[in-house]
């Protein structure tokens, strides 16, 4: 079943994969959980009891499948954020197509009018989706841009902090610190401050020593080249956003992206998630170069990939603590 992603990516230059296609391929529940069980057991389902491959029955009605020696029940979905969820599996499939297709986002009010569901199951479901589209564990290198981005609690300002708020301006918003590598992937951090304590250990964690840095004049990058990198900076406080040897386009337009959808979707987000928001763009962006969206962000969310959070709770004291009492907007 995992080719079916190389399939469609070759039928996809000719052919998009469309709400149709999804529903002529998983009209309901059984055809989704047949899927699912291919996919996670492709040499068959070994009974834990037998400790041996047995062939195994579907329960109708239920969610799980039989020995046929033993008659031992076996759930699939254990382990992923399908287990024990009510909802129906076509209407988790349809959020992850709508999430992967979507490159503005789509909105949890959206998703409650389209797959008929409360808004609080709809906000749940696409946040354990978000949940499984963390940073991957692995490190930057070739040619890196880092910058971090101001999300503020006017919707009808930019994120300007100094001209536009003053000396506090970078206080009174939430900060989100990226890193993107020319031509690779991007990495998102919700943090507490853009400080050289904070920045700093993110950096040498996630990219690889010896990396060319590029960023804006900020003090928290200037000690990079004591650590192996060679850093090269243009001054934004002089107007001066690219020159021959460097410029910070990409992150910025993935900074822009992000605050457009924000205003435009969402409208607000929470301090808390402004984390799991940040992932979903981020995996869209990672995926880019992929002409179907629906079969990666299937099979990451059934086993996704090792993040990297584990490896950022070295520096967890210096990441934004989640916060459940403020809104915020773009």
């Amino acid at each position: 079943m995992k080719n079916v992603i190389i399939l469609h990516d070759k039928l996809s230059r000719l052919m998009k994969y469309t709400v149709k296609q999804l529903m002529t391929d998983f009209p309901d529940d059984v055809a989704c959980l047949e899927w699912l069980v291919q996919y996670l057991y492709p040499d068959g389902i070994i009974c834990p009891k037998c400790d041996a491959p047995t062939k195994h029955y579907r329960v109708s009605g239920r969610r799980s499948y039989v020995c046929s020696k033993c008659g031992n029940h076996f759930y699939p979905l254990a382990g992923t954020i399908f287990h024990k969820s009510r909802t129906p599996l076509t209407d988790w499939f349809h959020v992850i197509y709508l999430m992967s297709t979507n490159k503005a986002g789509t909105s949890a009010r959206q998703v409650q009018r389209e797959i008929g569901v409360t808004y609080k199951t709809a906000w749940r479901m696409m946040h354990q989706i978000r949940s499984m589209m963390g940073n991957q564990n692995m490190k930057l290198e070739g040619e890196v841009e880092v910058d971090e981005a101001y999300i503020h609690p006017n919707v009808h300002k930019r994120s300007s902090a100094k001209r536009r708020y003053g000396r506090n301006g970078r206080d009174v918003g939430q900060i989100l610190f990226g890193a993107v590598q020319r031509g690779g992937d991007v990495k998102v951090w919700h943090v507490r401050s853009s400080g050289v304590r904070v920045l700093q250990p993110i950096i040498l964690s996630n990219v690889k020593e010896g990396t060319v840095v590029h960023s804006d004049g900020h003090g928290s990058y200037k000690r990079l080249p004591y650590f192996g990198y060679e850093h090269r900076t243009t001054n934004h406080e002089k107007h001066e956003y690219y020159t021959p040897d460097s410029y910070t386009q990409n992150i910025e337009n993935f900074w822009s992206h992000i605050k457009r959808s924000i205003r435009g979707v969402y409208r607000h987000v929470n301090p808390g998630y402004l984390q799991l928001y940040a992932n979903e763009f981020a995996w869209r962006y990672n995926h880019r170069q992929h002409k179907v969206l629906f079969w990666h962000l299937l099979t990451d969310v059934i086993s996704p990939p090792v993040s990297s959070f584990s490896e950022q709770q070295r520096v967890a004291a210096y990441v934004r603590p989640a916060l459940k009492h403020q809104k915020i907007v773009s």
